[in-house]
């Protein structure tokens, strides 16, 4: 009786051993992601792996399917090759705007930057470029009008009567008032880069009793040359005033005068 009993127990421990080897034979480690894929969540849950067990894979962040199955499954302790490709996400381009330009020589797909630029007279606010993401493109921007300081002249007046600034391409006429000349162009016109083009002008002149400084450089130029002018004339009446001078002398003090004709004169 205890020899059957001895047997039954070899019998259940070499039947347990049995089952843990082809256990262990049948499961298969923990599953990687492969070339542009990831383990789905649900398979990134699980613990163990057992023989013909499946898991799940997935396109990477900023990549879609292209092509192959999803699935790998537990083969004799090993897992079969993933048939998943996957390739990159395509932005396409950039959404639109008014008076925006987009700079695409980079491609749109995912990782893609593209610059963004705006038309002539207009200027980017946010940012100048955009990158392609998983959910689309990033950064947001937009083309605002250039503007101009408002115009002022003095002892004048200008056409502009808005409360705002002046936009690119507005134009601006100049007037002076009475007794005052505008030098300068009498019109001009907010360019692309928030300056006047020409300069805006000025006015100068007489008014009430004054008299406004006029500092172009004709002006500087004729006062040099009649300083010029009027310093040559006092030289020349000093020295003909010199001149005359010593002419008078020497009458006055008879140094030409021979000694003979001193002696005739005495007779």
């Amino acid at each position: 009786m205890e020899t059957l009993l001895d047997t039954q127990r070899r019998l259940k421990s070499l039947l347990l051993m049995y089952l843990l080897v082809v256990k262990a034979a049948g499961d298969c480690p923990k599953p990687e992601g492969g070339n542009n894929t990831v383990l789905t969540n649900e398979s990134l849950l699980m613990n163990v792996f057992p023989e013909n067990v499946k898991v799940t894979l997935e396109c990477s962040s900023g990549y879609i399917k292209e092509s192959g199955s999803e699935f790998i499954t537990c083969i004799n302790n090993q897992w079969t090759e993933s048939e998943l490709i996957c390739k990159k996400k395509d932005c396409g381009q950039p959404p639109p705007k008014p008076h925006m330009k987009f700079n695409t020589t980079g491609g749109t797909l995912f990782g893609a930057l593209v610059k963004v630029t705006c038309e002539k007279g207009y200027q980017i606010s946010g940012s100048s470029y955009k990158e392609c993401y998983d959910q689309g493109w990033s950064g947001r921007a937009s083309c605002e009008i250039v503007t101009c300081d408002k115009p002022a002249i003095a002892n004048g007046n200008t056409s502009w009567d808005s409360g705002d600034d002046p936009e690119y391409n507005n134009t601006i006429r100049y007037t002076c008032h009475e007794g005052y000349t505008l030098i300068g162009n009498d019109t001009v016109v907010c360019d692309e880069n928030g300056e006047y083009s020409p300069d805006q002008p000025v006015c100068n002149g007489m008014h009430d009793g004054n008299v406004d400084t006029v500092t172009d450089s004709g002006t500087v130029a004729a006062v040099v040359i009649g300083a010029v002018v009027l310093l040559g004339v006092i030289i020349g009446f000093i020295l003909l005033h010199k001149f005359n001078m010593r002419r008078k002398g020497s009458y006055d003090t008879r140094e030409d005068q021979k000694p003979g004709l001193l002696h005739f004169q005495n007779l």
